[in-house]
């Protein structure tokens, strides 16, 4: 498929830029210490395996909801705080990329105007040609969709001219919502399947740094699993053949441009 500036919604994830091209650059916003890996660690890997520059905007530690392990353990919340971001950074530095902490605290996240403008500085800064971010449902977790609001309103400000603050203003990044835990309850369709086969080993390195979450280790190996099971099926005939393929799923909310259909 030939484009002018619009690759395919694949593409958009997995490209690189030629031997002159600078540095493409990935934006994941990200309610919790984890969840950058969980759901888009191989997205995460493979722009880093590239040369790419990829930031990780963490808004929270997850330090209330999401460290059930180191509560039982009779940790303190600074302790856990210290705990989650060791691991956050340890995991980033794993898959390459770079993690800002904005430690707005967890349960609830509550989305703010002054947040939201730390987020566009972050984009004018960055200059991301990819974002990727929670979708906007979840009822199960409200933070999610408070990061997603932001992200996306944050990628909407940093767009105007007239917007103050630093920096220069941004493009139209395409965004790319990662999957949530229970997608089938938060309105999640896999529209976009990116084969993470050849970073997998990395994205798994990622997840054992998180040991407050090792309970969700073998889950996402499981969900990769069944992505790539997918991803197969939808690349080319139905063989039955065996495979090691590992993937990650993600939907677009905005429309991908084109001049070929593909």
């Amino acid at each position: 498929m030939t484009q002018a500036n619009a690759p395919s919604p694949a593409a958009d994830l997995a490209r690189a830029g030629g031997p002159s091209s600078p540095a493409r650059s990935t934006l994941v916003v990200t309610a919790h210490a984890g969840d950058f890996v969980w759901r888009a660690g191989g997205a995460i890997a493979l722009a880093a395996s590239r040369g790419e520059e990829v930031t990780i905007a963490c808004l929270t530690f997850g330090e209330r909801g999401e460290s059930a392990k180191a509560w039982r353990e009779g940790k303190k919340l600074d302790e856990i705080k210290a705990i989650r971001r060791d691991e956050a950074e340890r995991a980033a530095a794993t898959l390459g990329a770079g993690v800002r902490f904005f430690d707005a605290g967890d349960y609830p996240l509550v989305a703010t105007a002054e947040l939201t403008d730390k987020l566009v500085e972050v984009y004018r800064e960055t200059q991301p040609d990819v974002v990727l971010t929670h979708p906007t449902e979840d009822p199960y977790n409200g933070d999610h969709p408070a990061a997603n609001h932001m992200a996306l309103q944050a990628r909407v400000l940093a767009q105007a001219i007239g917007y103050p603050g630093p920096g220069e203003i941004i493009g139209a990044p395409p965004v790319f919502y990662f999957e949530p835990h229970q997608p089938e309850m938060s309105g999640f369709r896999p529209e976009v399947l990116l084969d993470i086969t050849e970073v997998w080993e990395t994205k798994r390195k990622a997840m054992e740094c998180l040991g407050a979450q090792e309970h969700l280790w073998d889950y996402y190996t499981d969900l990769a699993v069944r992505r790539g099971v997918q991803l197969k099926r939808n690349a080319g005939p139905n063989l039955g053949l065996a495979h090691k393929t590992m993937a990650e799923a993600y939907m677009r909310p905005y429309p991908q441009i084109a001049k070929e259909l593909a």
